[in-house]
């Protein structure tokens, strides 16, 4: 009985909070980059509050059987070295990180089986709010005696703030000291990596395009995109900074041509060769990155089966990616990338 003690607290005050105070898009104390949650340490415990939907989570005993519905979950959960509390996860297909292999599986993350996260008598599952569909996947979940916590790293649009998600889950698992270590980490590596990506004024810039056509629109990243920052911070030169839509930029095939035709370096192709993205349309043809051969994708580490570790290790370790960028950019030898793959 001593596993559910923690459990039943924690939908009480789940059931009882009220909204929360802090000011919406604002970093709360504790916090260095996120605006979406904030932890409080008690003398009894641990008080996680996520703002959205706002949820009010007293953990006052470690976690020990959790469901994932996100890949990037897992990653956290592995950096944690928590990966004993994973009991249960959806499209296991899809996760790169080495599981025990011993896990219920879910289902599909859109939506997941109520009935088997029952059945793995979980602490809690770790849900994602992508918008009211998913909260009524939650609360239908909830409803047979599963508790859930949105975990929304991906709402976060810098890719520091990102990775200060891990402080939620050292929380759950009796681990936020060693978050915060990790976390720390990571922000040191981060920004002495920004100063390694600044181009010397005598130098001209690296432009950068990302993105591909599809059925005749080209989405790119906004200004407010992780990997606008991430393109920012490696020192690359890039149109849409001050960009502040939400979204990404859905853009012509005119409008692409017009900013990025000369551009040095194209990231996150669709393709896993230049003869593919070509079959995939004659467009990308167009542009000098891929006449130079300078294109790349996000897929070094990849399965088969679609799993990619840009997902899981790429969102708990930022550092590695803007390291990624910044390789690229001064073209620098293909073997110091870590998530990156140049096509040929």
């Amino acid at each position: 009985m001593k596993r559910f003690l923690p459990i039943l607290f924690v939908t009480l005050c789940f059931v009882g909070c009220a909204q929360h105070s802090a000011e919406q898009g604002s970093v709360p104390a504790g916090n260095k980059y996120a605006t979406g949650f904030q932890i409080t340490e008690t003398d009894t415990g641990v008080v996680v509050e996520v703002f959205q939907p706002y949820q009010r989570v007293c953990v006052r005993e470690p976690m020990r059987r959790l469901g994932t519905m996100s890949t990037i979950q897992v990653g956290f959960l592995y950096a944690l070295d928590a990966m004993d509390c994973l009991v249960a996860m959806c499209n296991p297909e899809l996760v790169y990180t080495p599981v025990r292999g011993d896990e219920i599986d879910l289902g599909d993350s859109m939506k997941p089986s109520a009935e088997r996260a029952l059945q793995a008598g979980l602490d809690a599952l770790l849900a994602v709010n992508y918008g009211q569909y998913d909260n009524l996947e939650a609360a239908r979940i909830e409803k047979l005696g599963v508790f859930t916590i949105f975990i929304n790293e991906w709402q976060e649009h810098s890719p520091l703030a990102r990775a200060e998600w891990i402080r939620v889950l050292g929380a759950l698992t009796g681990k936020l000291h060693e978050a915060d270590s990790i976390f720390n980490e990571v922000e040191e590596r981060y920004l002495s990596n920004v100063q390694n990506g600044k181009i010397p004024e005598t130098k001209e810039g690296v432009r950068i395009m990302s993105g591909n056509n599809f059925r005749g629109t080209w989405y790119v990243p906004s200004g407010k995109n992780y990997l606008a920052y991430l393109f920012k911070d490696a020192g690359f030169e890039y149109p849409f900074y001050e960009n502040d839509r939400e979204t990404s930029l859905p853009l012509t095939i005119e409008e692409t041509l017009r900013y990025f035709h000369d551009a040095d370096v194209w990231v996150g192709a669709g393709g896993n060769s230049m003869a593919e993205l070509a079959e995939m349309d004659e467009k990308h043809t167009w542009f000098k990155a891929y006449q130079d051969g300078r294109v790349y994708n996000w897929r070094k580490q990849c399965l088969p089966s679609g799993a990619n570790n840009f997902w899981e290790r790429g969102v708990v370790h930022p550092e590695e990616m803007l390291e990624d960028l910044i390789h690229i950019m001064q073209n620098a030898p293909d073997s110091l990338l870590h998530f990156a793959n140049r096509l040929y």
